[in-house]
């Protein structure tokens, strides 16, 4: 499993996630929070309370 994909597997919940908890996996992981994004696309997860409109 992949650094990012265990990352949001900690912070989510009812295959939900939220913004700051998104923005703060792109920062510990020094990531562009598209590639977060790409990855909860992938997985399924929706991002919810988005504060800057990153995640859309």
């Amino acid at each position: 499993m992949d650094a990012i994909t265990e990352e949001i597997l900690k912070h989510a919940k009812n295959r939900e996630i939220n913004c700051q908890q998104a923005l703060g996996i792109a920062k510990k992981l020094s990531i562009h929070p598209k590639e977060v994004g790409a990855k909860l696309d992938e997985m399924g997860i929706k991002i919810h309370n988005c504060q800057l409109g990153c995640f859309v």
